[in-house]
């Protein structure tokens, strides 16, 4: 799949709506619980409109956009019309704070601000003085559903209120009055042309705004559909956050194959209610939902126990050796040495043909059952925004359930490899798609290794971001002369070209979940008190965040004296339950809401540690903590923090 200069997403929408006019787009849930289907036709009808109403406000070319909502149909609307005329949109979900709006907001620069309800459009007028450059705010939900202080605080503050669903009206009429002006504006663009700013994630630090084209999202659909396959009206049941650019690009995906896409949200009863409903073909999500698929399903076979417990144990125990045996007969492992596959069909033939009628019996009598909660037709899910861990990944491809892992960051727009559903090796996330160049650099000196080798994973091509938005300083640090961007993730490819990530050396943490945070902002905050010397954040590829913490020793010695606490030696008065009460507060109180942060990024759990950090073996030349060698010398306490049961 070629595209030349002119091309661009809205123009990939349009062709696909007037292929496949009266296949479902969108299913839009409605008040009832049930899904409203939106053709093609009319979802890019829709779009048309609402382009047409932001030129009849004054909308131009170039300018930028915030759009701040969670998962709706109206979203593509919005955003597909606001790339038809050229416009910019700035994203973000419901769940920013307001200190994010205001930074994301105010450094793009944005006028006007699309807002899903009366929650957003309050958090926006709240920080009105330090947004001057906004002078209108469009509200996704209907005048009825916006409290009359709000109105009256948009109205004090000079902000015009406006609705998105009376604009679409206004935008059909424009459309009779002016025809052909929006379809004139949609065949302007180009594909160098921005489509949208998507700032990374920040607590108290000015977050980054990622400029990412039209070609940076269409050079991956040259080859994302070979590998996760879809025929027209072929349903993606979603719940990633439809900001973020994993989600983003995954329902272009959808959208480029005349694909439906159907919005639900990533809680166990409501998501399995849904896959029963509307039988989804993929499922594409962070790996926590896959856990908790697997939570729900091992949690129920423990809770009945007895012989249905054995029966399920010793069912998934044979799947699994049958499929370990199977992988190395038929090469579907990550390969990092030349080996006979002949010599492993002498070793397993005779006990893989054996195991089969007890995995034919397994799949009878458990595993069909667990496949029919996914839905009648599911291919795949795709896991993607965090690790996969490696316990879930056996587990679904033992028992007959395929899912493929995929890599990318914000700055690639963002996949750069995803495991193929048709052929896909274990624990890998497959080679780069086509386009893509990666190589793997050494982390000290930047040469280049061979395969086979751990490195930096570096990556050059057509999906590489424009830059930060008024960072180029920035921009030249990610990015070197020759357009290679240092992704910051370690990692080795195979001898067969696939790659396997093995962790990060940059700081930015991913928890499992997929939410993205920079750990400094928090270490920061927590050396602010008083018996913290020291804070390391940890969590990465972990379900919640923990921290070690370099005690203050001479102010926790004055502490235990002036509340005439006892004790022996230093090391009993840190596992003292006073003190670690003492610091458990501490943490709570200095990481909170009140204090700006995210419920994702409080602490969880932390180890006391007293030996000072010291340059050259946890710190740089530059006083800075390598956080690689922290998880080298500190791994048993933090292996403790994360044990198996919540890893």
């Amino acid at each position: 799949m070629v595209f030349d200069s002119n091309y661009t997403v809205p123009k990939m929408i349009k062709e696909v709506s007037e292929k496949y006019p009266e296949v479902n787009a969108q299913y839009k849930r409605v008040s009832n619980g049930e899904f409203e289907p939106i053709n093609y036709r009319t979802m890019f009808s829709y779009a048309m409109d609402f382009g047409a109403a932001l030129l009849s406000i004054g909308v131009k070319r170039g300018d930028h956009i915030g759009l701040i909502s969670d998962n709706r149909a109206e979203w593509q609307h919005a955003d597909i019309g606001i790339m038809s005329i050229g416009a910019i949109d700035v994203p973000r979900g419901c769940d920013a704070t307001v200190m994010d709006l205001e930074k994301i907001l105010s450094i793009a620069e944005c006028k006007i601000v699309i807002a899903e309800n009366n929650s957003q459009v309050n958090k926006i007028l709240s920080i009105k003085d330090k947004l001057p450059c906004v002078q209108t705010i469009i509200a996704f939900e209907p005048e009825s559903e916006i409290k009359d202080d709000v109105k009256k605080a948009a109205k004090d503050n000079k902000v015009t209120l406006l609705y998105f669903n009376n604009l679409m009206k206004d935008g059909q009429k424009w459309r009779i009055e002016n025809k052909g002006k929006v379809e004139e504006e949609l065949e302007k663009g180009s594909i160098e042309d921005t489509a949208t700013i998507i700032f990374t994630s920040g607590t108290t630090g000015t977050p980054k705004g990622v400029v990412l084209s039209h070609k940076n999202f269409l050079a991956q659909l040259d080859e994302i559909p070979e590998r996760i396959y879809l025929n027209p009206g072929d349903v993606g049941l979603v719940v990633l956050p439809i900001w973020h650019v994993f989600e983003r690009e995954v329902e272009y995906v959808v959208f480029c194959q005349g694909g439906s896409i159907c919005y639900s949200k990533p809680i166990g009863s409501i998501l399995l209610a849904d896959m029963k409903k509307m039988n989804p073909t993929v499922l594409p999500a962070v790996p926590r939902v896959f856990e908790a698929v697997y939570d729900g399903i091992t949690r129920k076979m423990r809770k009945t126990g007895g012989i249905v417990n054995d029966l399920f144990n010793f069912f998934v125990g044979v799947a699994t050796l049958l499929k370990r045996m199977h992988r190395k007969m038929f090469k579907q492992n990550a390969c990092f040495s030349a080996y006979c596959a002949p010599l492993w069909w002498v070793l397993f033939f005779i006990p893989w043909l054996l195991l089969w009628p007890l995995y034919w019996l397994g799949d009878l009598l458990v595993f069909r059952k667990i496949k029919a909660m996914l839905g009648k037709n599911f291919r795949a899910g795709v896991a993607g925004g965090g690790a996969f861990p490696p316990k879930i990944d056996e587990f679904f491809w033992a028992i007959g359930v395929k899912l493929v892992e995929g890599y990318g960051l914000t700055e690639t727009a963002p996949i750069v490899a995803v495991r193929p559903i048709a052929a896909p090796i274990f624990r890998t996330i497959g080679s780069p798609i086509r386009g893509i160049e990666t190589r793997i650099v050494d982390p000290t000196d930047g040469f280049v290794l061979g395969r086979c080798k751990e490195g930096v994973l570096q990556v050059k091509g057509p999906t590489v971001m424009k830059g930060y938005y008024n960072r180029p300083d920035l921009t030249e640090k990610a990015i070197n002369p020759e357009g290679w961007l240092d992704t910051g993730d370690l990692a080795i490819m195979t001898i067969h070209n696939e790659l396997q990530i093995k962790g990060r050396i940059k700081d930015t943490i991913v928890l499992r979940g997929g939410e993205n945070l920079e750990p400094l902002p928090i270490e920061m905050k927590l050396e602010e008190s008083r018996f913290i010397k020291k804070a390391v954040v940890l969590g990465q590829d972990k379900r919640y965040l923990a921290a070690l913490i370099l005690v203050s020793e001479d102010d926790v010695k004055t502490y235990a004296e002036e509340n005439g606490i006892q004790y022996d030696t230093y090391e009993n008065l840190l596992h003292s339950e006073v003190i670690q009460k003492l610091y458990e507060n501490e943490i709570s109180n200095l990481i909170n809401s009140k204090t700006g942060f995210k419920m994702f990024e409080r602490i969880n759990k932390f180890t006391l540690i007293t030996k000072d950090f010291e340059v050259g073996v946890e710190l740089s030349a530059k006083q800075e903590i390598m956080r690689f060698r922290i998880n080298e010398i500190y791994k048993k306490e933090i292996d403790a923090m994360f044990p198996e049961a919540d890893d």
